[in-house]
């Protein structure tokens, strides 16, 4: 027999719980976005600039992209855990991965405020 170490009650509960509320997020932002981009009628610069001007819009797609980051982190951290053995190229993986996604999300607040 085989003892197993768990880490608490509800090993896991936190992360699948988190996957699924970003996906709801991503999937009302989405049908704000829609609604939006629909709405504006002619698809110019002023339109989209007018659109992502207000402050809901640009903390809506924030949002959006804050769950989009968490979601896919969360998604490759089980990828790499189930399929990537060796310890070291799991935790290079692992920081590659964050600083990457870190990074995308500075990176969409600064063309998010920068307009």
């Amino acid at each position: 027999m085989v003892n197993r170490v768990v880490v608490g009650a509800h090993y896991g509960l936190k992360d699948w719980l988190g996957q699924r509320i970003t996906a709801v997020v991503m999937a009302v932002y989405t049908l704000i976005f829609a609604i939006g981009a629909l709405s504006m009628g002619e698809l110019t610069y002023e339109n989209w600039r007018g659109l992502f001007s207000g402050g809901f819009m640009r903390f809506a797609t924030f949002l959006f992209f804050a769950s989009l980051m968490y979601h896919a982190w969360v998604g490759v951290r089980d990828i790499y855990m189930d399929y990537i053995k060796p310890t070291g190229v799991r935790v290079v993986l692992h920081s590659v991965t964050m600083l990457a996604l870190i990074g995308y999300l500075g990176w969409a607040a600064q063309v998010l405020w920068r307009l």
